[in-house]
Formats: C-alpha cells, sequence, structure tokens
C-alpha cells in the first residue's frame, strides 16, 4: 500500500450517471482532479458537457495529471440506451448513480403516476443500471459501485413517503448487490446525504421558513452545498475503501446524530 495515493484514480475509468448537475457534477470534478478518465452520462447532454469543461479546468496536484471528463447522453428509463451505454463503457472501475427525483405531498394527494416516476428514478434506475454494469466488473473481479440514498432513507417526514420508501429501497438493494458480488470483488456502497443545495431543494429554497428550519435541524446548522458531498463519492471508488461494503455512508451534518428541534438548557 502506498498511502500516498491513497486516494489517486490515475488511469481508471469512472461513470457517473447523473452527472450534468448537482452532486453529480462536482463528484465528476472532484473524480478528474483525482486522475480519474469520467464518463458524464445525463439526459442533459448539454449540462454533462458544461460538467466535462468544468471538470477538466481543475488544475491537478503538484505532480499529478488531471484526468478526462466525457459528456455521454443517456436516459437511465430507456433500459435498451442503457444496455448499449453498458455495452459501451465495458468494465468500469467505479460507477457512480446520482439521479433522482422526489414529488412532496401526502400519501393521499400522490397521484400513481407521481409514484410510478419517483421510484423509476430513484430505484428501478439503479437495479438497471447495476444489471447492466455489474457482471462485467465481475468478470475482471475488481468495481465500485455508488448510489445517491439519502437520510430520508432512515428519518422520514410527512410528504416524503414515495421518496423515503424508494430511498430505503436503494439501501437494501445495494446491500443484496453487496452480498451477491462480493465474492467476485465487486463493492456496492450508498451515500445518505441530509440537506444538499441542488436544483432538486429548489421548491424548500423558495420558502425562508421552510429553508431556514431545514438549516437549524443538524448539528451545523446549516444546508450542505453539492460540493460538499464530492468527498464522499472519491473515498468510496479509492483505494482507501478497499474493505467497505454494504455500507451507508451518512453525510448530514449530523441531522441524524441530533434531535435538531429543541436544545435544552442544561
Amino acid at each position: 500500500m502506498t498511502y500516498a495515493n491513497l486516494f489517486r484514480l490515475d488511469g481508471r475509468h469512472i461513470v457517473v450517471v447523473g452527472g450534468g448537475s448537482g452532486i453529480g457534477r462536482e463528484a465528476v470534478r472532484a473524480l478528474a482532479a483525482h486522475g480519474a478518465d469520467v464518463t458524464v452520462a445525463d439526459r442533459d447532454v448539454k449540462g454533462a458537457a458544461e460538467t466535462a469543461r468544468l471538470a477538466q479546468e481543475e488544475p491537478p496536484a503538484p505532480g499529478s495529471r488531471t484526468g478526462t471528463a466525457t459528456p455521454y447522453e443517456l436516459d437511465v428509463l430507456d433500459a435498451e440506451a442503457v444496455r448499449a451505454a453498458a455495452a459501451a463503457w465495458g468494465a468500469p472501475d467505479g460507477l457512480v448513480v446520482t439521479v433522482g427525483a422526489n414529488v412532496r405531498k401526502r400519501i393521499v394527494d400522490y397521484t400513481l403516476e407521481e409514484f410510478d416516476r419517483v421510484v423509476a428514478l430513484n430505484l428501478r434506475a439503479h437495479f438497471a443500471l447495476v444489471q447492466a454494469v455489474a457482471p462485467a466488473m465481475a468478470e475482471r473481479g475488481s468495481g465500485s459501485v455508488v448510489g445517491l440514498a439519502s437520510m430520508r432513507a432512515i428519518q422520514v417526514e410527512p410528504g416524503q413517503s414515495v421518496y423515503a420508501a424508494s430511498k430505503a429501497g436503494l439501501v437494501q438493494f445495494l446491500r443484496t448487490a453487496a452480498a451477491e458480488w462480493g465474492p467476485r470483488g465487486v463493492r456496492f456502497n450508498a451515500i445518505a446525504p441530509g440537506v444538499v443545495r441542488t436544483p432538486l431543494t429548489d421548491q424548500i429554497a423558495a420558502d425562508p421558513e421552510w429553508y431556514d428550519a431545514y438549516a437549524q435541524a443538524s448539528a451545523l446548522r446549516r444546508w450542505a452545498g453539492a460540493e460538499e458531498l464530492a468527498g464522499a463519492v472519491q473515498y468510496l471508488v479509492s483505494d482507501a475503501s478497499t474493505f467497505v461494503t454494504g455500507s451507508v455512508l451518512t453525510v448530514d451534518g449530523g441531522w441524524t446524530a441530533v434531535d435538531g428541534r429543541y436544545e435544552p438548557t442544561v
């Protein structure tokens, strides 16, 4: 083990699905900065191209190289397109899936169409990607798959039923994949973010009271920036985590560790 290179990814191919914006974009930038050759897959190919441009502009660490970033247009709900993408990618060293959706409504107000869309993006897309990509990783004998779950997989509030259920399902799906492919060297882990300022949280940001309530609920008393999730992704696809699989890495500013509602004088 060369500890100086523990987080380096020189020459490794990492696919980031959902890399056109938000957490996915920042993950691409971090991975490329550590030498990875990143495929930036997204339905929004213009967003993916912008991510690739930003990644290529990252200055390398002294004595190191910046990797590459290449946009790739992909609709994760198109099963045939996912299979074609997997064939084109071969056996990547890492697969990071950041796509997702949320519809915040009480259960009684949810439509079946909304249910289907949230579950499709938060769970079915991950299933399709893993099913298409993991076998090639297993043939090579190594690989790391990272899915973006949520603190809502373990802690809920009114209006989060389908989102929370799909994220909990994603955690258990990745754990099962870890059990099935672990003997062949492929690792599967989830990251569970807290409140992160991305386009997915525009609805909350538009309501100052709601936004501040969320900020005050964590130990750090603030929201995360998307860039603050990049380190967790970097860790889970690097050699720093070679004995980590079937795990959930919580990156929530301490939200799930504290009550967050009342601070007594003691």
